[in-house]
């Protein structure tokens, strides 16, 4: 008998301490080991997810990432709380390093001679709190990754600071101390590490400012209704994050929308431009909804709370950039096998510095180790890990500043390839705000014709199509059909039973076309498969479409038409808008199959946001859909637009390009640096001293290119 698999649990915390790639790879190991599935680690911003069974502890994962010298945050009360420790950061362990480091540096200066710095008990006095808190956090973390079998480039620092300190240790202990002073190369290795490790941390900082803005507008205050005994009304301030789903809030104008919300009185211009990137206020009336961090610039409102934490539209949108963030895009994975094997290579190359320099290359031992050391702590194993999330982390950003939710960071690799890109019409092209434009019954007496209206609404209020949507809305009624069955079949329309067994269907022509040979009418109504009338709407063409489409053009991208809709429309549609190719009247099935076909010639991009666009989206190159699209073609796409229109189009398109090529030129320089740099510290053209610095400056580089992508003009 086969047993029942355990149902997996998805899991979310923060790990601090990340500091490389190697780290990510340490703790991905760990929990790969331990059975943990789906697992994803992006050091850059700590975030940790993966899939667990429920006969797993979370309290011993827990443990054993923080047995690995990380701190593990759950977001649960039981969390275990952090060690005091003497220093917070790497600033505070820099400018306690530099109180002893900088009276040794002063020798190294030309003409400057200071008789008793020169002693080797004043040098190693000096030197010994800034080894101690140096292998405080390098000596710790080196043995911790050591222990796990991914040596990360701590190892690599306190192999060279503990060389020198105990070569120096050595000739002090036997009296030669003025042939083993290394001292000071101890200290300035440690000691500019630091401040490299610091000035790193800000860069990168810097690469995560936009998602930081997101995650911050999700705090904030709100004043909240409630109601006494005798029902009179109170307000009074509370933290947005108390909030739960039913409370009653005021938003008054110039506050922010503490959670998602739905308006139950008054009218106000709201700000969306935090998830949509667009900055001209939208009106929002009763029964809109309200997204939770935007803002009310002019109005008061009452509204309910409809969802809190993590189901809010922000969360999610938060919760998706970060898993995107953690994903690795083809371009990274030779960087990871690279970085996974780069501190022993490093080791070795180092080991054999020391060995033909002094038995081949006649250089003293002490030289000798000294370009040891200098090949070690020049060599950057962080900078090809940092290449890639440095830059996705910012193009995710901008992103999602702009109104672009990218799913995962492999579609914005994927989209540097995209040479066609296929649009569907109604509510992609066109705006969807369609007006009933006519209509008839077969039968035109007043009766019938109301008893027609009654028939249609009752069948499209079922539907999402924004046809069904417009002719729901304007012939909304309180006695609509109760029906004993009901469904929408894609491609096709509604199709219908009532509890008498009478068969209706608001459908397409493709569905009448053995009772009716006029194909000019949008919907077609039927009772028991004979046709009872007609309906026409008007839809108009989205203002941005034009400048999108020639916009597509002039990169030398095809534009096509792939839409469900009647030939004479989608043929009026494409000609408006010059595009190269179109098809109508398509099935789901058949659009899928057409993207199929496009597929196999060039790489392609759909965009569209019906149910029926649904399998064409997801069989796309890259799906795009719209943010008030169905909910099933937004979760197959992989790609959201959420300014409610194509304007950002080019901008996500040139975002995937330009992050490529961001990726490219960090992987570049990563690569060149160490290429360069490690011969150049075993023919002893580099110092150690120098070299721990320019090994972190290599990854302010890095992070300082990245953030290029905030500014640089990508459309």
């Amino acid at each position: 008998m086969l047993q029942k698999k355990a149902p997996m649990e998805k899991v979310n915390w923060k790990v601090e301490g990340m500091s490389c790639t190697n780290c990510a790879l340490t703790v991905n190991k760990f929990l790969t080991e331990k059975g943990m599935k789906e697992v994803k680690v992006n050091f850059i911003g700590g975030d940790v997810s993966f899939e667990m069974i429920e006969e797993t502890s979370k309290a011993d994962l827990a443990k054993g990432i923080e047995g690995l010298g990380y701190h593990v945050e759950t977001g649960e009360a039981s969390d275990s709380k952090k060690s005091k420790k003497l220093f917070k950061n790497h600033l505070q362990r820099f400018m306690f390093c530099i109180i002893f480091t900088a009276p040794l540096m002063l020798h190294m200066i030309p003409g400057v001679h200071i008789h008793f710095l020169m002693d080797p008990y004043v040098q190693l006095g000096l030197t010994i709190p800034v080894f101690l808190v140096g292998m405080d956090f390098f000596g710790r973390s080196a043995i911790h990754s050591l222990w796990k079998g991914i040596p990360n480039m701590n190892v690599l620092i306190a192999l060279g600071s503990v060389a020198a300190f105990g070569y120096s240790l050595y000739g002090t202990i036997i009296g030669d101390a003025q042939h083993y002073l290394f001292y000071e190369t101890a200290a300035t290795i440690i000691t500019l590490v630091f401040l490299g490790n610091w000035l790193e941390d800000k860069s990168v900082e810097t690469t995560q400012q936009a998602l930081k803005k997101l995650a911050i507008s999700q705090k904030s205050m709100a004043n909240m209704i409630a109601y006494d005994d005798q029902h009179q009304e109170h307000i009074f301030p509370v933290e947005s994050k108390t909030l739960k789903v039913g409370d009653l809030v005021l938003i008054n104008s110039g506050e922010p929308v503490p959670m998602d919300c739905k308006i139950l009185w008054g009218e106000a211009s709201i700000n969306e431009s935090i998830i949509t990137g667009e900055s001209v206020p939208v009106e929002k009336k009763m029964n809109d909804s309200l997204i939770g961090g935007s803002t009310n610039e002019k109005g008061t409102l009452k509204a309910i709370i409809t969802a809190v934490g993590e189901n809010t539209v922000l969360s999610n949108i938060l919760k998706l950039v970060r898993e995107a963030q953690s994903e690795k895009p083809p371009v990274q994975q030779l960087a990871d096998k690279i970085s996974a094997i780069f501190v022993p290579v490093v080791i070795s190359i180092a080991f054999v510095t020391l060995l033909v320099n002094y038995f081949f290359g006649h250089q003293s031992f002490s030289e000798s180790l000294l370009r040891g050391i200098a090949v070690l702590v020049i060599s950057c194993p962080c900078a090809m890990g940092l290449a890639t999330p440095a830059a996705i982390a910012v193009g995710l950003g901008r992103a999602a500043k702009n109104g672009i939710l990218f799913k995962n960071a492999k579609s914005l690799e994927i989209f540097k390839d995209i040479k066609q890109v296929v649009f569907d019409k109604t509510g992609t092209l066109t705006t969807g705000n369609f007006t009933i434009q006519q209509y008839r019954s077969i039968d035109q007496s007043e009766e019938a014709s109301i008893e027609f209206k009654r028939i249609a609404y009752s069948l499209e209020r079922y539907s999402t199509h924004p046809i069904a949507k417009c002719i729901a809305k304007e012939w909304k009624i309180k006695d609509d059909v109760r029906w004993a069955k009901i469904e929408e079949q894609k491609g096709l329309g509604m199709i219908a039973t009532d509890k008498a067994g009478n068969s209706y269907s608001a459908v397409s022509y493709r569905a009448v076309k053995d009772i009716s040979k006029d194909r000019s009418h949008n919907v077609y109504i039927t009772r028991n498969t004979e046709l009872i009338g007609w309906i026409d709407v008007a839809d108009e063409i989205r203002p941005e479409a034009v400048q999108v489409v020639e916009m597509l053009r002039s990169k030398g991208i095809r534009t096509i038409l792939l839409s469900g809709d009647k030939k004479e429309k989608c043929e009026q549609v494409a000609n408006y808008l010059h595009l190269d190719e179109w098809l109508a009247e398509q099935t789901p099935e058949q659009k899928l199959l057409a993207i199929e076909k496009f597929n196999q010639h060039e790489p392609t991009a759909m965009i569209g946001d019906g149910i029926n666009d649904a399998p064409a989206l997801a069989k796309a190159t890259v799906g795009i859909s719209l943010s008030d699209a169905s909910h099933i073609a937004m979760q197959s796409a992989q790609v959201v637009l959420m300014n409610h229109g194509l304007k950002n189009l080019p901008l996500a398109l040139g975002l995937g390009k330009h992050t490529y090529i961001t990726i490219k030129e960090n992987l570049f320089w990563a690569f060149i640096y160490n290429i360069v740099a490690i011969p150049v510290a075993a023919f002893g053209f580099l110092s150690p001293t120098f070299g721990a610095l320019t090994m972190a400056l290599s990854d302010v580089v890095l992070a300082i290119n990245s953030v290029r992508l905030n500014f640089k003009k990508v459309i």
